[in-house]
């Protein structure tokens, strides 16, 4: 899933959907990302017709079209004055499921009408420590309230035609930095903590979610080595333990948590043979061109299955069309 910050694709982005690629991510700066809002001048200059020229650009070229954007119930709302605003963050655990669920659905209608049908929400982590990555991203540190309100939050999206992904998995409550920039960044709780932080995916799987996003940085307790997207320990645990069986994202193949050094094409590799089905990556300099050229020689010489990824590339496709955004 290429992501950029633009309303218009770029040559890259535009040769990857001719060639058979069928998503984007209608991305935000990395300002507007740490000041966890769309800027004034974005605000201004956007409007609902920008969204559908871009999206019905990008389904001319790809014919089917998964168009995601960030839409949390806190922090990062990518459709902005556009769609209707959730609570507040201080007032969201005081809402009801049914409030949550019924707003969801009338942003989801809107979102639809503009092209978009996926969001990259709800974040389901329950943060009770450091975490500069996702403050003001969350709005309690109670799993069950979290599970009950993300779920109503996905009930709402999906009966609206837009499918909801849950993220960051397994979960960071505590993580050193922020990993898109810090490449030390790591989650170093202990297992029964991460453990104690599961109950809103498993909300999120039981409300019918139809992609789990795995996050980008190291969860020590349970692989050591790797981020977790690149892990086949955390991402089986996802499919085996919690038995979800949907769509498995990577978080972004290029941060640097995630990265430590690597190329971005070996994250790429690795996510695949760790078990994800989809991966989010920036539309910048020649990265699309270089993953997609490392997973067709990977594919050819043997080091990641061919069955699968032709399963994986299938999952996401029936999703779009499942969720075929008329525009």
């Amino acid at each position: 899933m290429p992501a950029f910050d633009a309303t218009a694709l770029s040559d890259t982005t535009r040769r990857f959907l001719d060639e058979g690629g069928v998503s984007i991510l209608l991305g935000e700066s990395r300002a507007e990302y740490v000041a966890r809002g769309m800027s004034m001048e974005r605000r201004a200059a956007e409007s609902a017709e920008t969204f559908r020229l871009v999206t019905a650009d990008a389904k001319k070229c790809s014919g089917l079209l998964l168009a995601a954007v960030d839409q949390e119930m806190a922090g990062i709302c990518r459709l902005h004055d556009l769609v209707p605003s959730f609570p507040s963050p201080d007032l969201l655990p005081f809402a009801s499921e049914q409030d949550i669920e019924a707003v969801a659905y009338q942003v989801a209608l809107i979102a639809s009408s503009l092209g978009v049908n996926c969001f990259l929400s709800p974040v389901l982590d329950v943060v009770k420590g450091r975490n500069p990555w996702l403050s003001g991203r969350t709005w309690s540190t109670d799993p069950a309230l979290i599970g009950r309100l993300s779920a109503a939050y996905i009930r709402g999206a999906q009966r609206g035609r837009v499918a909801a992904t849950g993220k960051h998995f397994p979960g960071f409550s505590d993580v050193s930095g922020d990993p898109a920039i810090d490449d030390q960044a790591v989650n170093s709780l202990q297992r029964g903590e991460i453990e104690a932080g599961l109950p809103p995916f498993r909300a999120a799987i039981e409300a019918g979610v139809e992609i789990m996003m795995v996050g980008p940085a190291i969860v020590s307790a349970i692989d050591d080595k790797v981020a977790a997207l690149r892990s086949r320990k955390i991402v089986g645990m996802l499919k085996e333990a919690l038995g979800f069986k949907g769509v498995v994202m990577a978080d972004d193949l290029d941060s640097h948590a995630t990265m430590r050094g690597d190329s971005v094409c070996q994250v790429a590799l690795d996510a695949l043979n760790a078990g994800c089905d989809f991966l989010l990556l920036a539309d910048t300099g020649n990265q699309l061109d270089e993953v997609a050229n490392a997973i067709s020689r990977a594919a050819e010489t043997g080091d990641i299955s061919r069955e699968a990824l032709a399963k994986s590339a299938e999952r996401v496709r029936a999703l779009a069309k499942e969720y075929d955004a008329k525009v």
